[in-house]
């Protein structure tokens, strides 16, 4: 805990002094989404949730981005959906876009937890900023996690949306282009 507190600190520092790079590489596209799907199985512990998982089979092998920095912002909602959710489910769909040699990664992270209230939507991506926290007291974080994937997800050229419906649950959704890489 104390080390994810520590690495979100220099993100945000690192994003907002402008020295934080995106650095694309090619990458298996199974070995990313096999590794989130590993560490969000990890975090459920015994939480009485259904983890539902469903990822494009058309996801082509090997894409070209900063698979480091889309694992990060995947990871966080996944983790958040975790953090959030008492009960019910937890659905990560992955699917795809594909157009002149690029591929939209649309990530989808669906929960049936504890939702947001309209009204906090808006400040939902500010640092620091955590909701209700005499509620929330016993749920680690800092308020950096969104703040960070927001900014990283606009640095990879993507897009973030959010829908909750307070006491009923929430889905973010990210959308990321990625170089197709052919062999």
């Amino acid at each position: 805990s104390l080390l994810d507190i520590v690495n979100g600190i220099l993100d945000i520092s690192k994003i907002e002094s402008g020295k934080l790079e995106i650095v694309s590489t090619e990458y298996s596209t199974k070995k990313v989404f096999d590794e989130l799907v590993a560490l969000t199985r990890a975090r459920l512990g015994d939480k009485p949730l259904d983890f539902r998982v469903s990822i494009d089979p058309t996801l082509p092998p090997y894409l070209y981005g900063d698979y480091v920095r889309l694992k990060q912002v995947i990871l966080n909602l996944l983790t958040n959906a975790v953090k959030y959710t008492k009960e019910g489910y937890i659905e990560f769909k992955v699917s795809t876009v594909k157009k002149d040699g690029i591929c939209r990664i649309i990530a989808s992270v669906e929960d049936s937890g504890i939702g947001i209230e309209n009204n906090k939507i808006d400040k939902l991506f500010t640092k620091f900023e955590r909701f209700d926290l005499e509620k929330n007291i016993t749920i680690e974080g800092t308020g950096l996690g969104l703040a960070i994937t927001k900014r990283l997800v606009e640095m990879m050229n993507g897009k973030i949306n959010v829908q909750s419906q307070f006491g009923q649950g929430s889905i973010f959704v990210v959308n990321i282009p990625q170089k197709i890489k052919t062999l």
